[in-house]
């Protein structure tokens, strides 16, 4: 019986940045769509279909003294090609449990830091999806920011600390990932909030998220400053004047698109106001912490995703652009395809459809799409 490892625990060693070998065994166009990566990952692709005969097709670049893991799309196949190889003579061998559908789902808890009252921040890094969500807890109490699909694994982590789930808060109506926010709301009795002009078309009750709102959450206050551009409705929030969630309107390495509505031309104006001038306005030391990383290179030490704002506005190649004019083509030309099943995505969000789990899984794979490079 061939050895198995968990998305979480490989998680867990790409996040301390190990030597890892993986061969990834799906089609080569899947594979060139999206991929585990990693600091000091080196990922192999040999398809699942040229392996059928044995393991001669990849003896050359297989390593011989170090673990390897190998992938597929849901772990069937990777399993199958694991034991050619243990019998090839290799040993370490390991297939990942579920594939890359469960790479897609795993949430990594990361802290980010202590909050003046008492509490804390973390960062929940979906490692296979590039997206991150917030849980701010302070006096028993939590709420979590950009929540994704799978509220088990936070309610897991909040059940083991005792919190107690007081506020669910979407940064905007998302199209790359299907929010968790409402249904973990629904379940736990706590209050969802959505800002109204995101949620036109929304087929649910929410609190309205408007600018200068304050959420309490135990002795903190989450703080929610209008930041359009990614959507007419993006809003940011600062905690404790020290750090500054972006939503998908500033990252570590680029900006959010305008164009995921269909509106890039109209969002456009409010995207450079906020990069140039609302965010401007701000204290250089917040930390800020967006929706979404692109690249592992965008990871710190501890696989947090983070960064001064003042250090942003020095290096982040999307608020160096002095001309109007350019910035508008720089964020509606060129732009990297739009993610998969954008659409459903945000009609799922909306209410407007609730498709099976399965069908829910499929719509989020592949890689995130939010940034402009």
């Amino acid at each position: 019986m061939v050895q198995t490892i968990t998305a979480k625990e490989l998680a867990r060693k790409v996040i301390s940045h190990e030597d890892l070998f993986i061969l990834d065994t799906r089609n080569t166009g899947d594979f060139d769509d999206w991929k585990i990566e990693g600091r000091n990952v080196k990922v192999h692709n040999t398809p699942y279909f040229d392996l059928l005969e044995g393991v001669d097709p990849v003896k050359d670049v297989l390593p011989k003294n170090q673990e390897i893991y190998v992938v597929c799309a849901k772990g069937g196949s990777s399993e199958f090609v694991a034991e050619q190889i243990e019998e090839a003579g290799y040993t370490n061998v390991y297939s990942i449990e579920g594939g890359m559908k469960a790479w897609s789902e795993h949430l990594e808890p990361v802290k980010i830091g202590d909050l003046k009252n008492g509490g804390s921040l973390y960062q929940f890094v979906r490692i296979g999806k590039g997206c991150l969500s917030y849980l701010v807890e302070s006096n028993g109490e939590a709420a979590i920011i950009d929540t994704n699909r799978m509220i088990e694994q936070y309610e897991e982590f909040m059940s083991g600390k005792g919190f107690k789930l007081v506020a669910l808060l979407d940064t905007h109506l998302h199209a790359d990932h299907i929010s968790g926010g409402k249904k973990l709301a629904d379940k736990v009795g706590a209050k969802y909030y959505l800002p109204p002009k995101d949620a036109e078309e929304v087929t649910f009750d929410f609190e309205p998220l408007q600018d200068g709102n304050e959420i309490k959450v135990g002795n903190t206050v989450i703080q929610a400053l209008y930041s359009p551009g990614h959507t007419i409705g993006s809003t940011s929030f600062i905690i404790d004047d020290e750090y500054l969630l972006t939503g998908d309107i500033l990252f570590i390495d680029s900006s959010g698109r305008p164009d995921l509505a269909g509106l890039a031309q109209d969002w456009v104006g409010d995207l450079r106001n906020t990069l140039y001038k609302r965010y401007k306005e701000l204290a250089d030391e917040l930390l800020v912490l967006p929706a979404h990383y692109m690249g592992i290179n965008e990871m710190n030490d501890d696989g947090s995703v983070s960064e001064k704002l003042g250090v942003l506005y020095a290096e982040n190649h999307g608020l160096q652009i002095d001309s109007e004019e350019t910035f508008r083509k720089t964020v509606t030309e060129n732009l990297p395809p739009q993610p998969n099943s954008y659409q459903e995505i945000r009609q799922m969000n909306m209410g407007k459809i609730n498709p099976d789990i399965e069908e829910q899984q499929e719509m989020e794979i592949g890689p995130n799409r939010c940034a402009v490079r």
